[in-house]
């Protein structure tokens, strides 16, 4: 059986595309934008050069989400759009309330998160409730504390097709979870520690393509992390420093099928460099939510299963 966390210098990790294969689901769910706004900050990206909070287009937000889910439904996803909670401004970004999984009767399930903002918290019992109507099992954490604090796929990424997770820790993730998800999952985890506070969820440095490749920007892990990301990944995509920070975010694209890859409009080097490897890049405008810190890869949810269980298609 393979060891939960995997030690960076031991002899055990072997390279992400020779761990056993798993599905990579067709199933996306988003959250209305309808409560989006900036009230506070809580990441190094909300103030603008004069340390005031930035100011959010909401009717621009809300048409950029909009096409965001209507590129995955061109892409053939199933999409399943949420109910926001009114007090919850970053509800939308719905990719850190939970971390979807099978469970070992491969039904879907999902762990919920705990959040290390209070007001983020909220939003983690608004998502189970609603995940359960739709025949979801939730799991949820021990009590929220400093050593159980977790915020989903903010930090822990399924390797495309592949059991295998990616998890960041540093900023909002306590390491010491990850024995718990480990147990929730029976699946193998890679630590990559994050000291960089533009960086502060791992989907902001680092983008899974497939098993083999991906995109990443080097100014987001510690020196050791990056060697890890060597050993794993054969293709590394180095973004450039100028689009992987805001306004660019091009380390919190997604590709949901290996093939295409959805990443905030203007990363020019980006998309260069992803056609020469084979992907399709799709651009769209994200720039109202990366005023909040967040982009594509933070705005959906992609489950490891097929379909939901009762299905609310939009």
């Amino acid at each position: 059986m393979e060891r939960c966390l995997i030690d960076r210098s031991g002899g055990d990790l072997r390279p992400a595309d020779q761990y056993p294969e798993m599905v990579q689901g067709r199933s996306v769910f988003f959250v209305k934008p309808d409560a989006f706004d900036l009230v506070a900050a809580i990441n190094a990206h909300m103030k603008n050069e004069h340390g005031e909070l930035h100011t959010v287009d909401k009717e621009r937000a809300r048409q950029q989400w909009k096409k965001v889910v209507e590129v995955y439904q061109q892409l053939g996803f199933k999409t399943t759009v949420m109910d926001c909670r009114p007090e919850c401004p970053d509800m939308v970004f719905c990719a850190n309330q939970t971390f979807p999984y099978l469970d070992r009767d491969g039904q879907p399930a999902v762990i919920l998160s705990n959040m290390w903002d209070e007001t983020r918290h909220l939003e983690v019992s608004s998502l189970a409730a609603q995940l359960e109507r739709l025949g979801v099992r939730v799991q949820a954490l021990p009590t929220r504390q400093k050593e159980t604090l977790f915020e989903g796929m903010g930090d822990a990424l399924w390797v495309p097709g592949r059991r295998l997770i990616c998890g960041g820790h540093g900023f909002r993730t306590d390491p010491r979870i990850y024995e718990t998800i480990h147990a929730i999952t029976g699946t193998p985890i890679v630590l990559f520690e994050l000291r960089n506070p533009k960086f502060y969820h791992l989907d902001t440095c680092l983008s899974l393509l497939d098993a083999r490749t991906v995109l990443a920007c080097r100014d987001g892990f510690t020196a050791d992390g990056w060697k890890t990301l060597q050993r794993l990944f054969p293709r590394i995509i180095e973004v450039p420093l100028p689009e992987a920070d805001a306004p660019g975010f091009a380390c919190n694209a997604h590709c949901p099928d290996q093939q295409h890859v959805i990443l905030q409009k203007g990363c020019e080097e980006t998309c260069r460099i992803l056609r020469s490897y084979g992907f399709t890049p799709v651009e769209v405008e994200t720039d109202e939510f990366i005023k909040s810190g967040g982009s594509v890869f933070c705005m959906k949810m992609q489950s490891p299963w097929n379909s939901w269980p009762q299905e609310a298609l939009v």
